[in-house]
Parts: structure tokens; C-alpha cells; sequence
């Protein structure tokens, strides 16, 4: 398959020979610090090895020298690190008086923001958003200037002087004089001046300043972000000014070379289904092809309603119908349950629980579970149809749905959630229920055990261990979820959910994981562990001390996967003019073991994704135990490939997703655990999709 390649990355050329630049001792205002290993070699002779060793690092304003000044002789080419900073320093006095609104993000790039007369409103201001990341090397063998597309931002038109009576706990960030400030950190001169400062606006302080949420675009965002990236080169890079000063190659944007992008192999796509028939999108092939394995135990599946009163002969009653007898539509039919899924549809009325209001919902169903009496080689499923609406601001009536989930859970009873809104909403059945049908009822066949299907591969013992993260607002503390694959069928258990900061715990699971994979097939070669962010030494060291405690001396592999899409990096096909996707399975080398993986539904050159499937790529990189195990290009391929197949083991939905379930499934656990009262999950908990 053909494609043409474009990055949003602009290389440069550095300037030739050596450039004078002046340091110091003391920090002043407007100093940048500049950290000795970024001057490396450079401060030899200007001072003593004692001094070296105290000096932690240098400040400079970039200017010429001063009474006291550390002159240093530096060649920009060769002194990357320091080049950089160098660079982002022009670039960030560039763009003064130019953008609207500037500030420099945790990494210490430049962001630049400019106002969008068309988008704001007299209640807020929309300002586009870009960041300028100066990097070397990573592509090409000269320093590269990143350009990416942040999307918009909205900040209230009123300035904090003027919202009266207001929790100013809320406010987070704060435009003062085209400079954006925290809160809680602002500097004096900024708490002096109110009448100036403009709140941004969060998702948390949009409601209570009366502002709407946004809604989310799912149309083809390539086009859109190519033309703004295209608009702001020609604007603002490829002029003279700023070309004297960051002297951008004449060609722009980089077209990356063949051998620095491949195509995983299209058999990575095929799926398995009943009686070993194959296909590559669930969403079209599963009602054909059927499941590729039901439930093995128990013997017996029984259903059961949990609702409130009022809803019972509306939604519920419609819930009811859909599952037992199908949707009945001349243009988009829907088999009933036991076709679909192959698992009938047996409910046990003795069991429903009805409530009269949603206060005493819980109470109802906990009351219920206790007294049931639940029959043996039978597993349970609730069909909770939820009345509290999906915008309720009241946490008590929204924390219902954990709380029956966890009741129901800790009974060892399976559950299936879906609002009453979404079945019955203005006196009439919603019309497009048929859409939710399909991604119902798979995952109600994946938590009750059964495989709708699996990745087409030879069975391939292997430890995979996936570990995901959910920052819990209402907690304010990040829980991480772990998950453990024996094989690379994508078959999960041993789910956890520990504290973030708990790497001991952690640990203890990958242990218990390890062991059992060593009692069943003897023998590790390696162990390979889904991280959702750059694994540090504190989280490291447990496991490999783990390891050690097992007498295993195996190699330890960590993918790190972004959680979030790639917006900083992106790579446009040119070839394809009106959709510019890349083709699925595209991996593009970004960094020394940083790779851009394309995953979507563009197969081939006859694919027709739909709008919500032109995902933006995701950010992987590689580290190992072993130096050097990673320059086999082979084994990265491999480790790519093994994300890329584990994408397509989603069963919450038929929808093709781009993050695998190694890194999906943990984070899902660990959104629900900070809301149950017990501090751990019970074993029922830990072998079950009941989280899906």
C-alpha cells in the first residue's frame, strides 16, 4: 500500500562555528536555568573539580555579558541540549506582541495562543491554540521545531473583579496581560491587578459561570488540523523574521523516508469467530459470524431487573422487549438476545428489585441481595436500568450506580447498566436504541464469560502485564489498575486496582501473576509490561526484585501507551488528499525508541471509515532491562504488533478502538474502585469483565 507521509515537524539548520554566551552564579529575574549536564565539557577550565561537583547549575538571560559573567564558547550543533534552550528562548521573544496570549507549559515549550473573533461570544473569548517544541535529532539529523494543534480554549469575558460572591476555589488557570498564571501560584504584581484577570475556563467551572459544555466533534479532524497547521506556517514560520532567527528548511514540513515508517502485516487485522470463521470489523461481522466461544461455566445464565417504579411499564418494559423478541424495524432490524449472542434470555422475575425513589435505591437492592436465594451452577446477571440522568449535578444520586455495583459484585452477581433516558425519553421510545443493542449485549457475553473473538493468531505463551491509571477527582488521588494476559489471544484475568503511589502492591500481583504462568508452562522468556506512562525506578525496582525473588533473570520490556491521542505528533497521508489518514498498522520511528502507531479502520485502499473511526495516532515507547535488546527491529515491530492486535479486543463496544486493553481495561477498573467502600476486590471481581 502506497502512502506519502507528512509530519508536523519542520527541521532547521543550527548556525555555523562557535556563538559567545554569558552565564551566572545567581539567579536575577528573567534568568533561565541552565543545568550543568547541558553544558557538558564546557566548564572544565572554568572551574575547579570541587566546584564542578558542587555546582548544580548555571543561569543566563541570553544577553550580552555583565559585570560577573561566565563567558562560554559554544558551538550550537554540538551542544544540543543547551541549543535548545537557546532555541525556545527566541522563539518565546519572537512571539511577544504577536500571540495574544503566551505561556510556557511544564516542559518549558512555547505555547502561543490567538484569539478567534468568529467562534467567541459576549460570554467568553475562544482562542486557538498551538505549542512550538524544540527538539534534536529525533527524526532527522538536524534540531527540529514540533507545530502542533491544541485545539481551542475558552476564557470568560468578565474578569474576577467583576464575578461577585464566587468559590474562587474553582479557578485554576487565569489570562493576565496575555500571560496565563495558576491560581494558586499567581505572583503579587498579578493579585494586585483583578480588574485584569480572566479566568480560563475548565470543564469543573463552566457550569457554575453558566456556560455550556462543548460538544465533541467526531468528524475527520485530519483536514481540519493539516489546513490550521499549513495556515500557521505560512503566517507565522516561513517569513523572514522568524527565519533569520530559526533558519527553517525550505521544504517545511518533514516528508519521513520509506525506511523510517512500516505497515504491520494486514494479518494482524482478522479476527476469529464461530466455527473458525474470520473478519476484521466486529461491527459488520459479528451478527453473521457469531461468538467464537459462549460461556463455559456455570451451566445456567439467569437475568434480572433492577429499576425504579415509575419506569417499569416505559423503559423498562422496551428493554425487556428488545432482549426477548429483537427490534422490529423495516429498514434496521436486531435479532433478539439468544441470536445475537447465543446465550438465552432466562429471566428470574422472583429476583427483580423495584424502588420507589432513587434515595432509597440502594437500600432496596442491598436488601434484596441479602434475603435472594440464589440458585446453585447459576450465574447472575442485573439489568439496572439507571433513572439518574447522565447531566445530574446531585454526586448522591450519580454515586448510585457504584454503590449497586459494588453490592452486587461483593454477591458475586454480574451486572449490565443502561439509562432509562437513553430507552424512554419524552413519552416515546428512543428511536435509535437499535445502536445500542449490539455493544449491550457483547458485553454482557464477555462478562458472563464467553469470547465474542479473539485475535487470529497461533497461541503464543506469553506474560503480558497491562497496568492503566484513573486520576479520581472526587478523591483526589490517582488509582492504578493492572490486568495480566497468559497468552496473546487477549484473554484477561487477574484484574487489580491498587493507590498510585502503592508500587508494592503492584509488585505483590505481578508476583502472584508470574507464578502462576510459571506453574503452568514451566518457563519465562521475558516479561513484557503495558505502562500508561514512562515507568520510573520506584515503580521498577519492586518488580524486578520480584522477579529476582522467583530466581527469574529474565529480560523486562515496557510499552509505554498514551492514554490520550497523539495531538503533539501527527502524520498526514498527502497521497489520500481528502481524508489524509494514514492506513491502519502504520508505525513511524518519532525517536530513538519512540514510535507513532496508526490505528484505525483504513485497511486498505477500498476502506470507508466512518467519521468517529479517523483516530489520531498513539504515542508508544520502549525500554528494556537488557541494553541493546531493543535494536532488533524485528522484536519492536513485534511489541507494536502486539498493541496494535490488543486494540481489537474491546468488548464494551463493536466499535474499533485505538488504545489496546491492556492499558483500557486496568484504567476502567480503577474509575470505579475509588468509589466502593471495600479496600479490596473480592476474587469474583478479579477473574470477570464485570467492569465493562
Amino acid at each position: 500500500m502506497q502512502q506519502d507521509l507528512l509530519l508536523n515537524i519542520i527541521p532547521f539548520n543550527p548556525p555555523a562555528g562557535k556563538q559567545t554566551f554569558a552565564f551566572y552564579r545567581q539567579k536575577q529575574p528573567g534568568y533561565y536555568p541552565v543545568f550543568k549536564g547541558d553544558l557538558q565539557g564546557l566548564l572544565d577550565d572554568k572551574f575547579s573539580a570541587l566546584e564542578l561537583l558542587e555546582l548544580e547549575k548555571l543561569y543566563t538571560d541570553f544577553q550580552p555579558p555583565r559585570e560577573g559573567a561566565i563567558l562560554l564558547d559554544i558551538d550550537l550543533s554540538v551542544s544540543t541540549r543547551f541549543a535548545n534552550h537557546y532555541y525556545r528562548y527566541l522563539i518565546r521573544k519572537h512571539f511577544e506582541g504577536i500571540a495574544d496570549i503566551m505561556h510556557q507549559d511544564f516542559t518549558s515549550e512555547t505555547e502561543v495562543w490567538f484569539h478567534s473573533p468568529e467562534k467567541s461570544t459576549a460570554k467568553y473569548k475562544v482562542y486557538n491554540q498551538f505549542t512550538l517544541k524544540v527538539q534534536y535529532g529525533r527524526v532527522t539529523d538536524k534540531p527540529e521545531l514540533v507545530l502542533s494543534y491544541d485545539g481551542t480554549t475558552k476564557v470568560f469575558a468578565k474578569p474576577v473583579s467583576e464575578i461577585y460572591n464566587f468559590n474562587t476555589n474553582l479557578y485554576n488557570w487565569i489570562v493576565c496581560n496575555g500571560v496565563i498564571y495558576k491560581w494558586k501560584f499567581r505572583p503579587q504584581e498579578v493579585i494586585n491587578q483583578p480588574q485584569n484577570c480572566y479566568p480560563i475556563l475548565s470543564n469543573e467551572l463552566k457550569p457554575h459561570l453558566e456556560i455550556a459544555f462543548d460538544v465533541p466533534d467526531l468528524k475527520n479532524r485530519y483536514p481540519k488540523y493539516l489546513d490550521i497547521l499549513q495556515d500557521f506556517y505560512s503566517k507565522y514560520l516561513n517569513t523572514p523574521a522568524f527565519c533569520k532567527i530559526i533558519p527553517i528548511t525550505e521544504e517545511g514540513f518533514y516528508r519521513p523516508k520509506a525506511e523510517q515508517y512500516r505497515v504491520i502485516n494486514s494479518s494482524s487485522n482478522d479476527l476469529l469467530y464461530a466455527g473458525g470463521k474470520t473478519g476484521k470489523e466486529p461491527k459488520k461481522d459479528f451478527k453473521s459470524k457469531g461468538p467464537y466461544q459462549l460461556p463455559q461455566k456455570p451451566s445456567n445464565f439467569k437475568f434480572f431487573f433492577i429499576y425504579q417504579q415509575s419506569d417499569k411499564p416505559t423503559a423498562v418494559t422496551e428493554l425487556y422487549r428488545y432482549l426477548h423478541s429483537g427490534w422490529k424495524d423495516d429498514r434496521f432490524p436486531f435479532p433478539k438476545m439468544q441470536d445475537y449472542i447465543k446465550v438465552p434470555f432466562e429471566l428470574d422475575i422472583s429476583k427483580n428489585v423495584e424502588f420507589d425513589t432513587v434515595e432509597n435505591a440502594v437500600a432496596s437492592v442491598r436488601n434484596a441481595v441479602k434475603n435472594a436465594d440464589w440458585q446453585p451452577d447459576t450465574q447472575y446477571m442485573a439489568l439496572f436500568v439507571n433513572p439518574v440522568p447522565k447531566l445530574e449535578k446531585d454526586e448522591g444520586k450519580k454515586n448510585i450506580y457504584y454503590k449497586i455495583k459494588e453490592i452486587l459484585l461483593y454477591e458475586g452477581v454480574l451486572s449490565q447498566v443502561i439509562k432509562s433516558e437513553h430507552l424512554y425519553k419524552n413519552g416515546k421510545p428512543n428511536s435509535f436504541f437499535n445502536t445500542f443493542l449490539p455493544h449491550i449485549e457483547i458485553a454482557m457475553l464477555a462478562k458472563l464469560g464467553g469470547v465474542p473473538w479473539r485475535l487470529n493468531r497461533p497461541t503464543n505463551n506469553e506474560l503480558i502485564v497491562g497496568v492503566g491509571a484513573f486520576y479520581s477527582v472526587t478523591r483526589k488521588s490517582r488509582f492504578v489498575g493492572s490486568a495480566f494476559c497468559f497468552n496473546n489471544e487477549g484473554i484477561f484475568k487477574g484484574f487489580d486496582c491498587f493507590k498510585g503511589d502503592d508500587t508494592i502492591s503492584l509488585a505483590g500481583s505481578i508476583r502472584e501473576a508470574v507464578a502462576e504462568f510459571i506453574a503452568v508452562n514451566y518457563t519465562a522468556s521475558r516479561l513484557v509490561i503495558h505502562f500508561y506512562k514512562d515507568i520510573g525506578k520506584k515503580e521498577l525496582e519492586p518488580i524486578l526484585r520480584t522477579l529476582h525473588t522467583l530466581g527469574l533473570n529474565i529480560p523486562v520490556i515496557v510499552v509505554t501507551i498514551n492514554k490520550t491521542e497523539s495531538k503533539e505528533l501527527l502524520g498526514f497521508d498527502v497521497s489520500d488528499a481528502e481524508n489524509l489518514m494514514p492506513y491502519s498498522g502504520t508505525i513511524v520511528k518519532v525517536g530513538k525508541s519512540e514510535y507513532l502507531l496508526f490505528n484505525n479502520t483504513r485497511y486498505d485502499a477500498t476502506s470507508k471509515p466512518a467519521q468517529k473511526e479517523y483516530h489520531f495516532p498513539v504515542k508508544i515507547a520502549l525500554s528494556s532491562t537488557v541494553e541493546g535488546m531493543l535494536d532488533d527491529m524485528n522484536l519492536v515491530e513485534q511489541l507494536i504488533d502486539q498493541v496494535y492486535q490488543f486494540s481489537r479486543m474491546y468488548w464494551k463496544s463493536t466499535n474499533q478502538q485505538n488504545l489496546p486493553v491492556t492499558i483500557k481495561y486496568p484504567e476502567m477498573v480503577a474509575e470505579i474502585c475509588p468509589y466502593f467502600q471495600h479496600d479490596k476486590l473480592p476474587d469474583f471481581g478479579k477473574e470477570s469483565l464485570w467492569f465493562l
